[in-house]
């Protein structure tokens, strides 16, 4: 029977000792093994409790050492809020962008801290992994790895308001911005103007399309019968493909009309004979709410010459064609997202109003051209001093 006095931080709850104790900005209340009506048991929960709060004061308190099967330690570590992240992110992104945020947390972040307590690591424990562990890495890749982690530690601190971010203050530098590597006009001329490498004309035409008309490679391999006016001379992307499914396009700006210069209408004029003729399909098509589903039925523009179907991403154009027809034109090997740098670049050396160009390119503004598409090809502009010149009458 028990007559010993509850110590301080020591408390019966229904048949179990329990100490209770002030951690990390947050109550803790933990079991103790033995009889509650034993006078012997409730000392020891005072010794323990005592030593416990006497290790916090002092900053050697060691969670695990006194309560080692504790829910708290599960729901402490790193990986428990790594899992919500992830699960959170599944249904907020698009399947390609959780692929790639989950490639990054399995391959740095799990395996670093994800049985480590969220609140051990600080701020000299995440410079030390970025100079020692992920100093081969690229800046960009390192960034985004410290970015996905400073998100999982936003989350750690809903749940534990007053916990510290051991990201927050880390800088990684980024070096300048690479001007775009974009073709001349001799090397779109010498693209097109080679033979479709194994006779695969369809792909030829998609590129000249991509050439002339500046789209993103996914709304380009997307693109539908039922999204073009041959007549009027304009199409609408509604859609892109990346990594197999159907989505919205990147923006609600991405959504749009565009009007085609005679290369672009051109070729989709040749493909009209090829392709318009076919049955629509029936595909799905997530909005950007990454929830929604729209159904539609589509006779696609452009398809694989190998394959008969619609291109699944740039990967396969890439690979089934186009590098080996740049190998046939002696042209210098680009992807084919290029393409789009290629028009923005040809339509900036040709003076073209940066507004009509923003618009054709699905860009909110002209401030986003100067930050991504600025190349400047000197053999194809105009002589600037020469016009300069003329129009001052100098």
């Amino acid at each position: 029977m028990q007559t010993t006095q509850l110590p301080p931080g020591v408390e019966i709850h229904g048949k179990q000792i329990r100490v209770y104790f002030r951690y990390d900005c947050a109550t803790s209340r933990e079991r103790v093994p033995g009889n509650p009506a034993d006078d012997k048991a409730i000392t020891y929960a005072g010794n323990l409790v005592a030593s416990v709060r006497h290790e916090i004061q002092a900053g050697t308190f060691d969670y695990a050492k006194y309560f080692p099967n504790s829910k708290r330690l599960k729901e402490n570590r790193v990986e428990h809020y790594l899992n919500i992240w992830l699960d959170i992110k599944k249904n907020q992104t698009a399947d390609s962008t959780y692929k790639g945020y989950a490639g990054i947390v399995e391959r740095y972040i799990r395996p670093k801290w994800g049985l480590r307590q969220a609140n051990q690591i600080d701020y000299i424990d995440i410079e030390h992994w970025i100079s020692e562990e992920l100093s081969p890495l690229a800046s960009k890749t390192i960034k985004e790895t410290i970015a996905l982690l400073s998100q999982i530690y936003q989350l750690y601190q809903k749940r534990n308001p007053g916990a510290h971010n051991p990201t927050q203050g880390v800088k990684v530098r980024l070096p300048d911005r690479p001007d775009p590597e974009v073709w001349t006009r001799d090397e779109v001329d010498t693209i097109l103007s080679t033979p479709a490498h194994g006779g695969h004309v369809q792909e030829l035409n998609l590129i000249t399309f991509m050439l002339w008309a500046g789209p993103r490679v996914s709304e380009a391999i997307a693109l539908a019968w039922e999204d073009v006016d041959l007549d009027a001379g304009v199409i609408y992307f509604r859609r892109a493909r990346v990594r197999g499914p159907f989505k919205a396009t990147k923006t609600r700006r991405s959504t749009r009309e565009v009007e085609l210069l005679r290369p672009a209408l051109d070729a989709l004029r040749d493909q009209y004979s090829r392709t318009a003729g076919q049955e629509p399909v029936t595909i799905e098509v997530t909005e950007r709410d990454n929830r929604t589903i729209r159904i539609e039925k589509v006779r696609f523009v452009f398809h694989n010459s190998n394959t008969g179907q619609v291109h699944n991403s740039d990967s396969t154009l890439r690979d089934s064609f186009f590098k080996s027809h740049l190998a046939d034109a002696e042209v210098r090997y680009l992807g084919p997202g290029q393409c789009r740098h290629t028009f923005a670049s040809q339509m900036l050396s040709a003076e073209m109003p940066l507004e009509w160009i923003a618009k054709q390119m699905g860009h909110a503004s002209t401030a986003m051209l100067h930050k991504h598409y600025s190349t400047w090809i000197k053999a194809d502009a105009f002589n600037m001093v020469a016009r300069a010149n003329k129009r001052l009458k100098l």
